[in-house]
């Protein structure tokens, strides 16, 4: 098997406002679009031809990937005009795909390892993973090592292994799709039919992004096998401990102090006096100003935080400019989300391009949207859609 079939072409409501203008799969982990890990753990397998299935801001991802050729493989698109689900994804790939190949969501964080013991099965084969909390996934129900059902979020659990949505197939799945839009209904079909689909089961590395709030949880565990690097300017007097890698042209000024796991991007001022936490990582073109802290967040690239203002548990997206004293603190709060409510602890969601003022304190879970302007001396307490204006 030398062909994965990547299905990346979902929006990601629930992780509104980081998804009103990219794809679910180009969000930030570490500093890398969340489908970038899912295509490195590919190759590493030595699958180098890819399809990738693409559709809502499709641009972003063909503009980011392009042939492949940077990651060392070979990536043809195909189009999903409307997200209807995960087979009808499939179905648009039907034309390139080989006898046999590999389909994979481009929207959980991979190990090479995770997918490894899948690639050794004979096709068709889905790959499990035990989970305590199963209520959201589709439970895979196995008999003697065969899938014998497969039942979406379940009210009570008849089984602990989930679906990651990672399978092996060969061309005959493409006759198993008729009105159905998503695989797990397909799976039932096939098992109907008396296909036998093996149960491949993996303890590694699968973690996947519902709300904004599992970014961070993501973040943490990807940072956690960062490579110490030194690629721009530390002062003398800043202090770096533990695995902080720094890009290219940027400068830690005197004063500062770095603990890690961090990343820091290329061409970023960090201070003087400035302090970055563990968990933390800081995209390109970002500017922490003197005294301000970040901790356990995700600063994407072009960021600006002002003098003295304190970060924690907090996504702030591209473009956007904090101003001086800003306040994102942490504690355990409820948050309502898609209908839902959830007890989390969390700071803020910052969309891109937006603006705060000075001295503006933002409470836990709040999420404000892509280009709010908001003026200084506010105190934020309910979420902002996008284009809000807080005089």
């Amino acid at each position: 098997m030398d062909q994965a079939i990547i299905l990346a072409a979902g929006e990601g409501q629930r992780l509104r406002p980081l998804t009103s203008s990219r794809p679910k799969v180009m969000l930030a982990i570490g500093n890398k679009p969340v489908l970038q890990y899912v295509v490195e753990a590919v190759a590493a397998n030595g699958i180098r031809r890819i399809v990738l299935v693409v559709g809502f801001h499709k641009e972003q991802v063909q503009d980011y990937f392009g042939s492949g050729e940077s990651l060392g493989v070979d990536i043809k698109y195909v189009e999903q005009r409307q997200q209807l689900g995960t087979a009808h994804a499939l179905k648009q790939a039907a034309s390139l795909a080989d006898d046999y190949f590999l389909v994979i969501s481009g929207d959980n964080i991979v190990s090479p390892s995770t997918i490894a013991p899948l690639l050794a099965e004979k096709p068709p084969a889905i790959l499990v993973k035990p989970r305590e909390d199963v209520s959201k996934y589709g439970v895979v129900i196995v008999e003697h090592g065969l899938v014998s059902a497969v039942v979406e979020k379940p009210p009570k659990a008849d089984g602990n292994l989930v679906n990651t949505g990672i399978y092996s197939f060969s061309r005959s799945v493409f006759s198993f799709i008729d009105g159905d839009v998503d695989l797990p209904s397909v799976l039932t079909r096939m098992v109907s039919a008396g296909e036998k689909i093996t149960s491949c089961e993996t303890n590694e590395l699968w973690l996947d992004i519902v709300y904004p709030w599992d970014m961070l949880k993501l973040n943490a565990t990807v940072l956690e096998h960062t490579t110490p690097r030194t690629g721009g300017q530390v002062e003398h007097g800043a202090v770096l401990k533990g695995s902080v890698s720094v890009g290219d042209g940027s400068i830690v000024r005197s004063g500062s102090y770095l603990v890690g796991p961090v990343v820091v991007g290329k061409n970023c001022e960090i201070g003087p006096h400035a302090c970055i936490f563990p968990s933390t990582s800081v995209g390109d073109d970002v500017v922490l100003s003197p005294f301000s802290s970040v901790r356990n967040s995700i600063i994407e690239r072009n960021v600006q935080i002002g003098m003295s203002s304190h970060l924690e548990d907090t996504v702030v997206a591209t473009g956007s400019r904090l101003g001086s004293h800003l306040m994102a603190h942490s504690e355990e709060t409820v948050v309502h989300s898609d209908g839902e409510t959830h007890l989390v602890n969390m700071g803020a969601v910052i969309g891109e391009h937006s603006s705060l003022g000075h001295n503006v304190v933002i409470r836990p879970g709040t999420m404000i949207g892509n280009r709010c302007r908001v003026q200084s001396l506010r105190d934020l307490h309910t979420n902002l859609p996008d284009g809000s204006l807080v005089m």
